[in-house]
């Protein structure tokens, strides 16, 4: 039933209801408006609590009724085939009292409803809806600066919406919305910022007076409303045209708008320091203002490159840029946020790859000039201004400020900063940085302990010089550096070193490269002894570099093994000392680096399993940290080898948790937990009860997704491998319904992975295994006998694997493919799936085996020879109308047998499990080697075979075989002979 107006005291008591701290009051309320939100005039309700002058006291009624109207347009706005959805007429009524209440006065409640009209419009304009922004231009002519204000921030909120609309239709609507708003909006924006800086000015003139209070509001009330459109006039430029950088054509608001923005910078500025102590809520404005107005230009520089590199905005905004960085007025010098607004507009440029040669490739247009050529000669066009702008004096200049001046800052974008400049200018800059170290190294000798500039600087110019390695290697030599600098610096512990001592650290690390081998080994003590430092900023930058010089390919772990308890012994005592997250995975990545990279693993065992156990205790609820623990104990068990089980009583615990999709944590730990789990079998010496117990989980995860699929399939192999018979008693079932579930629901190379394993199953258990997957084993035939694999390599391929799984069960349990081959369901299924099967089945998978032969690997080639002689000794008249074809591939197999095999088996050393001493488990790879060699049909002869088979044949038919055989071409025939050893 309908809600109605008489229902408004009902909704306005849940709605109070649903915000109470009392869980019987609040759950019965939200039960309550749930299901109300499905009945027809639901959101009227709410539009009228909202717009309720009753209730303007009540806010958080109001907006409470604001969210639920919200949560219904986004569930029930837009028409659904299986939901309830709005009807058209509360739909226009919706709109209509929308756009009559807005002068709301609450300004969280004007923002949702502006939040709410955006929504709407985003389904409905402008088909439902196309009056929506002449209705709003129209009350905008007549609006007071309250109304305004909020049609602004409807306008804002809707533009915003609109464009991030894909489709080319809506955003040729975007397009013309732009170039009707465009002109108003700038008009408005231009006016308001006159208004503003006339009332400012006031202000600063009339400190003191009681008469100016009363139009503070007001004008505060006009800068919101600015603010509003210079966010609109924002998002119009920025999405209501396409990008200049793939068409190539002037944006004229760009050149108009962007010269404008900066004026309104640099009138803004002066009254940061006139507001600063006097009137904290305009100082907030100024600073918001002009840090917002910095960042729109950069927008529209990155949006528009080549209308923004015109000669009229360009060299203003980049010359404003770089005074502001090089030569800040004393006033401004706490405003960081647009000394860092300037720095990202200057890195823009200098990183904007439309300011440089183009690579483009030939586009022709309709006048015959190429699009690479109009790009290249807009591209050099703005390369001049910008070397104009950038001779060699000021780019020295600014690179002497980036290091003695911001660096002591340490802002990331300083660093960026000064990268970008280095990589563009490296020749010029090189001499230079060299020689602020040179300065700085020569006034702050390493004996000097106290905190001044000259200090600084060197801290200052060792990170410059740590952070362009590759570009100062041709300018200074490391090995000189190192003996005469900064291994001195590390004599003196005196606790204001430590700064120093850090950007020591961090140099070590960046300058690996750069670190012959006569220097490695005083490198690496130097490091050990940073390792171990008193303060702990130091301890990680060391840690940091020491993960660089493990994973180096230079590295030279015998310069290193003697430091190597020590080592051990400081990253542990760090992982107690650190209590931040980014310091627990550092010091984690260097444990794991160590792991992965140094041979002395064992011996440290013990001490290893208690620090994995400590830490995964105390990572509770951290799964990022405990993703870098499970990549550390990955490498703990490659580490390990075959006494990795030293190591199950924290490995399995945690391997366990992180396999059980119904764990908290499973979304983020269950990838590198199987990578764990497929390590561990692959390393086990032996199968041992906790891991069989794992399996079961695998059903979980397959049932789930087969986002996993080459992992699991790998652990599947591994457990086989490993003790396939023990886990065939356990988990008989478990498998059969992972194969059921992989086989006929996976693409085909998701089939190309499973079935090997399928094939060792039923080599290693050929009487157990068919009757247990006889599920899986229909399917196969169905992909077998499917057609459509002829111009599809991997549907020959799958079709090939397949059907030499079926050849193999022949081979080994004959009887049992014939009672698959003439079960009545896999008829039915085989109808199902739109295979027609003319005659017997396992006569059709003959003529698969026949076909797919020169597709097959050496083995499944044998495989197929023998399940073809085998056929041989059927009493089926049939077989000897293919008797010619059967020879024929059983005798190209067998002359091509023991090249095709030897080939095979140089893959994979099938000998070496001789080599390995009887102590030593067997790999992975061997075990899979040596079950090649046990394989039966590796054992069988197939010549022998075939041999034996036609002479059966040859009995059971008589002269009808001899008739076949006359029928033979006498040089195929000839060839059987030779390759049968016949008379």
């Amino acid at each position: 039933m309908a809600l109605s107006a008489s229902d408004l005291p009902a909704m306005y008591t849940l709605l109070s209801n649903s915000m109470s701290g009392d869980e019987t009051v609040r759950r019965p309320a939200e039960a309550a408006l749930s299901q109300s939100e499905s009945r027809p005039g639901f959101c009227s309700c709410l539009m009228e609590v909202i717009a309720s002058k009753d209730l303007v006291s009540h806010v958080d009624v109001r907006l409470m009724a604001s969210v639920y109207f919200k949560n219904s347009i986004n569930r029930h706005w837009k028409n659904r085939r299986n939901s309830w959805s709005m009807s058209n007429e509360e739909k226009s009524h919706l709109r209509q009292k929308l756009l009559s209440h807005l002068r709301e006065e609450n300004y969280q409640i004007a923002e949702m409803l502006a939040v709410l009209i955006s929504k709407i419009a985003r389904f409905d304009y402008p088909r439902e809806w196309p009056d929506l922004f002449s209705v709003l231009a129209q009350q905008l002519h007549s609006a007071d600066v309250l109304a305004s204000h909020r049609i602004f921030l409807i306008l804002f909120r809707t533009f915003k919406e609109l464009s991030t609309k894909r489709l080319t239709a809506d955003q040729r609507t975007f397009a013309e919305i732009s170039s009707q708003f465009f002109d108003f909006s700038w008009h408005l924006w231009q006016t308001d910022v006159q208004t503003i800086l006339h009332g400012f000015s006031t202000m600063a003139q009339s400190y003191g007076s009681n008469s100016a209070e009363q139009h503070h509001d007001e004008l505060f009330l006009t800068c919101e409303r600015w603010f509003l459109c210079l966010k609109i006039v924002r998002q119009l430029i920025i999405s209501g045209f396409h990008s200049d950088a793939k068409f190539i054509q002037e944006i004229q608001p760009v050149k108009e708008v962007s010269p404008a923005l900066l004026n309104a910078v640099q009138s803004f500025l002066p009254y940061y320091s006139s507001f600063q102590n006097r009137d904290p809520k305009f100082w907030e404005f100024v600073k918001k203002a002009c840090v917002k107005l910095m960042k729109v230009l950069g927008a529209i520089q990155s949006r528009h490159p080549f209308s923004f590199g015109d000669k009229c905005v360009l060299p203003v905004v980049v010359d404003f840029c770089l005074n502001k960085i090089t030569d800040p007025e004393q006033s401004l010098l706490p405003f960081e946020e647009l000394f860092i607004q300037c720095m990202v507009m200057v890195k823009s440029v200098l990183e904007c790859k439309e300011y440089k040669p183009s690579l483009t490739g030939r586009v022709m247009d309709d006048n015959g000039v190429t699009f690479e050529q109009m790009k290249k000669n807009a591209s050099n066009a703005v390369g001049g201004i910008v070397s104009s702008l950038l001779p060699n004096e000021r780019i020295v200049l600014l690179c002497n400020i980036l290091v003695r001046r911001y660096f002591v800052l340490t802002a990331s974008l300083v660093l960026k900063l000064y990268m970008v400049l280095f990589e563009n200018y490296s020749q010029l800059l090189g001499p230079i940085v060299v020689s602020i170290l040179q300065e700085a190294m020569n006034n702050c000798p390493p004996s000097v302990t106290e905190i001044t500039p000259a200090l600084l600087l060197k801290d200052a110019a060792y990170a410059a010089t740590a952070y362009v390695y590759y570009e100062l290697s041709n300018y200074l030599n490391f090995r000189d550096w190192f003996n005469g600098a900064l291994s001195l610096e590390l004599s003196n512990d005196h606790p204001n070193r430590r700064i120093i001592h850090r950007k020591v650290a961090m140099i070590l690390g960046h300058w690996v490269s750069e670190i012959k081998d006569d220097t490695k080994r005083a490198v690496y003590c130097s490091l050990i002894k940073l390792l171990q430092d008193n303060d702990l900023a130091v301890k990680l930058a060391a840690s940091r570099s020491l993960c660089l010089h493990v994973e180096d390919a230079n590295f030279s772990e015998q310069s290193f093994l003697d430091l190597l308890p020590i080592c051990w012994e400081s990253c542990f005592k760090m992982v107690e000392e650190v209590r931040e997250f980014d310091s627990k995975v550092q010091v984690l990545n260097l444990i794991s680096t160590l792991i992965g990279h140094v041979s002395e693993v064992i011996p440290y065992a013990q001490k290893l399993v208690q620090f994995f156990q400590t830490v995964w205790e105390e990572s509770s609820g951290e799964s990022l940290l405990q993703i870098q623990l499970l990549v550390a104990l990955r490498n703990f068990v490659i580490a390990l080898g075959y006494q990795s089980p030293i190591c199950y009583s924290i490995l399995l615990p945690i391997l366990q948790k992180g396999i059980d999709i119904n764990s908290p944590d499973s979304l983020n730990l269950l990838e590198d937990s199987m990578a764990l789990w497929e390590t561990t079998l692959s390393y086990a010496p032996m199968m041992v009860p906790q891991l069989l117990a794992c399996f079961p989980y695998m059903v979980e995860i397959i049932e789930r997704s087969f986002d996993h699929l080459q992992v699991a399939v790998s652990i599947m192999e591994s457990y086989i491998i490993l003790d396939g018979g023990e886990f065939l008693n356990m988990h008989a079932s478990s498998v059969a319904k992972i194969l059921d579930l992989i086989v006929g629901n996976v693409n085909d190379k998701g089939l190309l992975s499973i079935l090997p394993v399928i094939d060792i199953l039923v080599q290693c258990f050929p009487v157990e295994v068919p009757p247990l997957i006889s599920s899986c084993l229909q399917k196969l035939v169905i992909i077998s006998l499917s057609g459509g694999d002829d111009r599809d390599p991997s549907k020959t391929a799958v079709k090939a694997s397949s059907a030499a799984i079926l050849a193999r069960i022949l081979v080994m349990n004959t009887t049992y493919l014939a009672q698959l081959t003439s079960d009545s369901s896999l008829s039915v299924l085989l109808q199902q799936a739109g295979v027609s099967v003319e005659d017997n089945i396992l006569l059709c998978l003959i003529d698969i085996w026949l076909d797919k032969v020169d597709h097959a690997s050496p083995m499944q080639k044998k495989t197929f020879g023998l399940a073809l002689s085998i056929i041989l000794t059927l009493r089926m008249p049939q077989v000897l109308d293919k008797l010619d074809q059967i020879l024929s591939t059983c005798t190209s197999v067998i002359l091509g047998e023991n090249k095709d095999l030897t080939e095979e088996e140089s893959s994979g050393d099938m000998s070496s499990s001789r080599s390995q001493g009887e102590e030593t488990p067997p790999s992975k790879e061997l075990r899979k080697s040596q079950i090649k060699v046990s394989d039966p049909i590796y054992q069988m002869s197939l010549e022998k075979s075939t041999r034996e088979n036609l002479k059966t044949c040859s009995t059971l038919h008589g002269d009808a075989f001899n008739s076949a055989i006359s029928r033979m071409h006498p040089s195929a025939l000839a060839q059987v002979k030779q390759a049968l050893k016949l008379p």
